[in-house]
């Protein structure tokens, strides 16, 4: 029966005409719905274009990514909608919005874009930018209030060349102050996106106490970002598990983004794929061969109202020599610790294991952009394949994380890490 109704699901949302969709936004009393077609439309949708396939399987409907016709022409015959982003460049990306010049470029080539895009059938609405309110720590206190103008200038003449769809700007959480630089200088937007990670469940509050009043779609959102979580005594973050962050996912979506009726028109949920963000872990709802976290579980849940009859392994805790990851753990060269994972498979069903060490990165550029994973040390772990290890501290000073993954051999893996740091 659950299969009966995904695949019906599939071929009703499905623009089999192959003919421009029509998107609107309807307002009655104080809610707005989306219209897909003329068609009540709540966005169920994933940042990225991999595993298109399990997304419409699980009841997703979207998907955010860029206006590559491959991708679109995918997620098209799939039943699969796209919020395409369109290429307005950032201040933190070398974008100067006091040279005319290079405004009135970025202009033509983004509208280019979207005369040769809008009238595929995958687009849902288009994303000017993402987060271009965020500038580097430490290098100015305000971001340039022109890149508002550019992008209404932008909204205003997409919506003459495609009334079709709407027209978003994709800001890093909110406040106050960029709540009113956005409706004074950018009045011809039809939503907001935005992107929030652990305060996600205040969104809905803050946005019509600081004086919104269109609808706005979730565009990121997921695990506790790194930047809000506890930190060593080293300044390294702390992981939440993978169960940990499904049960985040699962608060979160029920909490904000389905509770808010009136104003939210859904979500993309990040990540849909493996990612490199701070650890190979933290974001992505995948590993690198495609297993899916409980994260995974918790969208296909959401998305149709049941739970997949096979579920992740629940991962409760893992310790270092009997301490947490919240206890600061400092080991000396060489030292031989003990580690444990306490998890559960739903079905009963045996695990393997694998553990590693790896040095904790260095170099974190913006959004995880070219952040290289760092390699695992050898030498360190005989036998990896048990919930239970005994493990050589390495031999150089410095920090590092502790990683185990278990997995049910059903495409379905648990992760956690513990950061430690070697001293002398």
């Amino acid at each position: 029966m659950q299969r009966l109704f995904i695949l019906l699901f599939v071929v009703i949302s499905s623009n089999t005409s192959g003919q421009p969709s029509t998107v609107t936004i309807r307002k009655e009393g104080d809610a707005f719905q989306l219209l897909y077609n003329g068609s009540p439309y709540f966005i169920r949708g994933a940042v990225g274009s991999d595993y298109l396939i399990k997304l419409a399987r699980y009841g997703g409907n979207s998907i955010r990514t860029g206006a590559n016709r491959q991708t679109l022409n995918r997620a098209d015959s799939l039943g699969l909608t796209a919020l395409v982003n369109l290429p307005v460049r950032a201040e933190r990306d070398g974008m100067n919005y006091d040279d005319a010049e290079a405004v009135r470029k970025q202009h033509e080539r983004v509208m280019e874009i979207v005369r040769q895009t809008k009238d595929h059938p995958a687009v849902l609405m288009w994303a000017l930018g993402n987060e271009l309110d965020f500038i580097q720590a430490n290098v100015k206190d305000k971001y340039n209030l022109k890149v508002w103008d550019a992008v209404n200038a932008l909204a205003k003449e997409i919506h003459e060349v495609d009334p079709n769809h709407p027209v978003m700007t994709v800001v890093g959480s909110i406040n106050e102050e960029k709540m009113r630089d956005l409706l004074t200088k950018s009045p011809e937007l039809d939503l907001l996106g935005v992107n929030e990670y652990g305060d996600l469940d205040k969104i809905p509050v803050w946005l019509r106490k600081f004086g919104w009043q269109k609808p706005y779609a979730v565009t990121e959102w997921g695990p506790t970002g790194f930047w809000q979580v506890s930190k060593t005594p080293w300044k390294a973050p702390i992981e939440e598990t993978s169960s940990q962050k499904a049960d985040q996912y699962q608060k979160r979506y029920e909490t904000a983004i389905a509770a808010d009726k009136a104003m939210c028109l859904g979500s993309y949920v990040f990540l849909w794929r493996q990612h490199q963000e701070r650890t190979h872990t933290w974001f992505g709802m995948f590993d690198a061969q495609g297993r899916e976290t409980e994260a995974v579980d918790v969208m296909h849940y959401e998305w149709t109202g049941r739970w997949p009859k096979n579920r992740t392994p629940r991962l409760d805790s893992v310790k270092l020599d009997g301490k947490t990851a919240y206890q600061g753990i400092y080991l000396q060269p060489g030292q031989t610790s003990q580690a444990q994972v306490w998890l559960k498979d739903p079905e009963g069903e045996p695990l393997q294991y694998n553990w590693e060490v790896l040095r904790e990165g260095t170099a974190f550029p913006y959004g995880g952009n070219g952040e290289k994973r760092p390699p695992a040390i050898p030498g360190l772990i005989q036998e990896a394949n048990a919930p239970q290890l005994s493990f050589l501290a390495p031999a150089e000073e410095g920090a590092y994380r502790l990683f185990v993954y278990a997995y049910d051999g059903n495409g379905h893996w648990a992760t956690a890490n513990i950061p430690f740091f070697v001293r002398k």
